[in-house]
Order: C-alpha cells, then structure tokens, then sequence
C-alpha cells in the first residue's frame, strides 16, 4: 500500500488541458532531449508515467519507453494516444512494482517522487530505480527546491500562480516536511471556481543524494533544468542524475 494520493477518472481527464504550458514543445523539446541523450540505444523507464505527457514523445523520438502509473485513469488516457505494444504499461506504485528487463535510464519528472508521502517510501523508490538498472544506467528526478525561503516567522503559505483562472498556494509543515498545494481553478463562464488539493513531501536535494547513496547510486550531475543551467542557490527546481556503478 502506498501513500500516494489517487489520481481520479475527472482529474486524468482534465490533465492535459489544465497542463497546457508543461505540453508544450519548448518544454517537451528539452526535457524529451536530455533523456533521450541518457538512454542512448537503451531501454527506458518512467515512473509514474501519467498520461504519457513525456514518455510518448520520448518513445516517438525512438527510445523504447516502458511506464509505471498507480492510476488506472492515468493509464487510460495515455492508451488513447498509444498502444501497448508500443509503449507498454505496468499499473502499480514506483517503489516497489517490478517489470521485467533492464534499463539505461529510469526518470521521475515533474515532482512526482514527492506523491510519495514517507521517507521511507521515497528512499524504496531510490531502491526500486537501482533495482531496474543496468550497470552504468542513469536515474533522472525532476524535483522543486522546497520554498522555504519565502516564508517569514509565523506564516504557513506561498503563492505560486495568481492568473485570470487560477489561484494557486502551498501551505507547509516544516516539521513533517508535507507541502499541500491548494489549487481554485474557474471553469466555464459563470465564474465559479473548482477547488482541488494535493499533499506531497518535500526533500532537499542533499536529502534525494543520501537516498540515492542508500540505493547504491553517485550522482553525476544536477541541474537548474531541462536545458542544463547551471544550478544555483536561486534556482526554483532541479534537475538530478544519479548513475548505478558499472
């Protein structure tokens, strides 16, 4: 059992059109680009695997994508575009579902490996990624740096969009190191908001490389992003390389 929260059948629907900006090709051009230079003529692995925002792309550009989704719903949505012979598709969570063969590169986009809701758990996904490598594989997280920084003593809440049809906020728990992203989103005309939240764990970088270390992974390289800034103490998010010894 994981403590992952469940993507719904009304929230795999509505992923793609409320993710507009994270489809697009700049975005995906990038991201599709560093993976695809890791796996090289080898065999790839997306954890949580979604709707296929990146491993169908990923696939298109000639790397052979195998995908793990704890969502039946997800998974659907990503038939619609591919079949599964094509890109095939393991229902399951990503720190302990199993499939078969090896792999140059497992990857873990997006801030998903912050679903999962434990350190416990998350250190078991680290677990789970070597378990899937190849000798000298790589495995790739996409993570934000927890926005600490922007809270002053006594408040609990970050901002982070404040647009015609959304309003989007974090509250944390510095203690438990859980982050809830609350989300008001208008639908329609009537202008009426949907409202939505979602928990995750936040780790710093450091924390993902002791991880990593208990997993039997040597970082190579970390990132500001796709297009492989450098990162910095600014720096909103990273970009994580961690390679199974040879």
């Amino acid at each position: 059992m994981t403590s992952s929260e469940m993507w719904g059948r009304d929230a795999a629907e509505r992923y793609d059109a409320e993710e507009t900006e994270m489809t697009s090709a700049a975005v995906l051009g990038a991201t599709v680009g560093f993976l695809a230079e890791l796996a090289g003529d080898g065999r790839a692995l997306e954890f949580a695997i979604g709707t296929g925002r990146v491993g169908v792309p990923l696939r298109e550009r000639g790397v052979p994508v195998t995908g793990i989704e704890l969502s039946e719903h997800m998974a659907a949505v990503l038939r619609r575009k591919v079949d599964e012979d094509t890109l095939p598709v393991v229902i399951g969570d990503m720190a302990t579902t199993v499939v078969p063969g090896e792999f140059s590169l497992v990857y873990l986009v997006y801030n998903t490996v912050s679903n999962l809701l434990t350190q416990d758990e998350q250190v078991e996904c680290f677990r789970n990624a070597a378990r899937h490598l190849r000798p000298g594989g790589r495995f790739v997280v996409e993570l934000n740096v927890p926005p600490l920084r922007f809270l002053p003593p006594g408040q609990v809440a970050v901002p982070f969009d404040v647009s015609e049809r959304h309003l989007g906020f974090d509250t944390i728990d510095p203690v438990e190191q859980i982050l809830v992203s609350h989300h008001f989103t208008r639908d329609g005309e009537d202008g009426r908001y949907r409202r939505g939240a979602s928990r995750h764990r936040y780790a710093w970088p450091a924390e993902l490389d002791l991880m990593a270390r208990i997993a039997g992974l040597e970082r190579e390289r970390r990132v500001a992003d796709w297009d492989g800034a450098p990162f910095t103490q600014d720096s909103p998010k990273h970009i994580s390389v961690w390679r199974k010894s040879a």
